[in-house]
């Protein structure tokens, strides 16, 4: 049956993968390399990862040669870093918690979407396997984050919206948020002004000096005039799939 989702296959039972086996700095490096490819983005590199971790290329290197000696990960020198099964299996279990935690922390604890992530990333580490699973049940076993990012099942399952692009890349059309990225949470406050978040219907018009202007159907405010990185931080997947139809002009 299609169900109009891309799933990733199973790596095991993530619920029987315990992060606290490995150290904090282990399970952040894990949690970027599988993040980095999520996407379709290509595997990472020595230098994106540093730049993702605020640490540097020497520092970056010495750790992914031990986790490398681990067994989590393959390395060669200026290629980009790829998990191992093992590797991925771990990625994946952090993955899961630091989603759940996002989707407690805002559904629960009334946390905005841009305040969650950096309370995440400091939670991960202390929760225990019997906490996360416990979120878990309480909020209903969501499917996806605040952002929109796919949740890991128990099964190291994840159900990426199909057909999903960078907002950068879609021509003139109807489309339907998938997901927004958090990295940038002075970027996530003013999209949530606009009302761009994930579910949200939206309206893609023409492309001027690389701006992007967009329109919210049903929606009376103005068309938003988006910069090109702002574009290139949201994922939209076209609303045909979702059943809906319309023209393309703002």
């Amino acid at each position: 049956m299609t169900t109009g989702k891309a799933e990733t296959p199973g790596l095991g039972s993530v619920a029987g993968m315990d992060p606290s086996e490995l150290t904090p700095v282990a399970q952040d490096y894990l949690k970027v390399i599988w993040s980095a490819t999520e996407w379709g983005d290509p595997p990472i590199t020595t230098t994106a990862l540093a730049s993702r971790l605020g640490t540097t290329a020497p520092n970056v290197a010495d750790t992914v040669k031990r986790l490398a000696a681990q067994g989590l990960v393959e390395y060669r020198p200026y290629k980009p870093v790829n998990l191992t099964a093992a590797g991925r299996d771990y990625a994946v279990a952090m993955v899961r918690r630091h989603r759940l935690l996002e989707t407690f922390l805002v559904t629960t604890l009334g946390y905005s979407w841009d305040q969650v992530h950096d309370e995440a990333d400091r939670l991960e580490h202390a929760a225990s396997q019997t906490l996360i699973e416990r979120i878990d049940a309480l909020l209903g076993h969501p499917d996806r984050d605040p952002h929109g990012d796919p949740i890991p099942t128990v099964e190291g399952h994840t159900h990426r919206p199909a057909h999903a692009i960078r907002l950068a890349d879609a021509a003139p059309d109807i489309y339907r948020i998938a997901r927004v990225s958090d990295a940038d949470p002075a970027r996530l406050n003013r999209f949530s002004g606009h009302g761009l978040r994930p579910g949200q219907t939206v309206r893609v018009g023409e492309r001027e000096a690389g701006e992007l202007t967009i329109s919210l159907p049903g929606n009376d405010q103005a068309p938003l005039v988006l910069a090109p990185e702002e574009t290139k931080a949201i994922w939209v997947s076209p609303a045909a799939s979702a059943g809906l139809r319309g023209p393309a002009s703002i």
